[in-house]
């Protein structure tokens, strides 16, 4: 194969093991040619405007410009190149699928899962022309940069699977350290992210602090129920009772109108 007709790629990641990794995998293949090797998304930006790649390894959390912030910066260009995100996190998911990434590699990965990914970013590379990735990718930071985007769907991790959880399932949120639990109606998940940090990306129209440790999905509320001294219990539709904090009184009374 000539050096023209293989694939360019380009691999961001600020972690050397990780861009080891990728090197040593890309290089058992005789149609890639490997463009540059960047730290972060800063790098990134600049090196692709040159280099042109087809397909990029992306990390997300990096210094100065994370793998999302550099798919804005690119967004621009005439020729979008395929995106696999790699990285440790699942959480990043939603949106990977959203910008419509060829795939995702959830670190450690296998050299099979990862050239299952390398197939389908060359397929997309093949079935789709720049305009519509190009496309696809405007409508996804445009939408990324409204102040009303809420999560809709939780990422959950188990029995090394991952599935989405839609946010309507979940009945409420309980805090159990540096994690929450997500119980719904047949079953709870544990879910990898602070419930402080949750909060703010949650829909306040939907769910309502209602203690140091608890979040309600306020359509499953069917009752709110006096209690001694003046608290309250928050009844759910499947009859789980949950204390109302007293710091939290004041938010939920303004979100019912004023009715406790």
């Amino acid at each position: 194969m000539t050096t023209e007709s293989k694939i360019r790629v380009l691999i961001v990641d600020d972690e050397p093991l990780g861009r080891n990794m990728l090197r040593q995998m890309l290089e058992l293949r005789s149609d890639v040619r490997i463009v540059g090797e960047c730290l972060n998304g800063e790098e990134a930006a600049e090196m692709a405007i040159g280099a042109m790649p087809d397909m990029v390894f992306l990390d997300v959390q990096m210094p100065k410009v994370n793998g999302f912030e550099f798919l804005e910066k690119i967004a621009g260009e005439d020729q979008q190149p395929a995106v696999i995100f790699v990285t440790a996190f699942d959480e990043y998911a939603i949106r990977a699928f959203d910008v419509n990434a060829a795939d995702y590699l959830l670190k450690p990965y296998s050299q099979e899962r990862f050239d299952q990914a390398f197939e389908r970013a060359v397929q997309q590379i093949e079935n789709r022309g720049a305009n519509e990735i190009n496309a696809q990718l405007r409508k996804f930071l445009a939408e990324r940069k409204s102040p009303e985007q809420f999560v809709e769907r939780f990422v959950i991790k188990s029995g090394g699977r991952v599935f989405f959880l839609k946010e309507d399932e979940v009945f409420w949120i309980e805090a159990e350290g540096n994690y929450v639990l997500l119980h719904t109606k047949d079953t709870n998940h544990i879910f990898r992210e602070a419930i402080s940090k949750l909060e703010q990306k949650l829909n306040p129209h939907k769910f309502q602090r209602i203690g140091r440790s608890t979040i309600v999905n306020i359509d499953y509320v069917s009752e709110l129920q006096p209690w001694f001294r003046g608290n309250y219990r928050v009844i759910l539709k499947d009859g789980t009772e949950l204390k109302l904090s007293p710091h939290y009184r004041p938010t939920v009374n303004k979100y019912f109108g004023g009715s406790l």
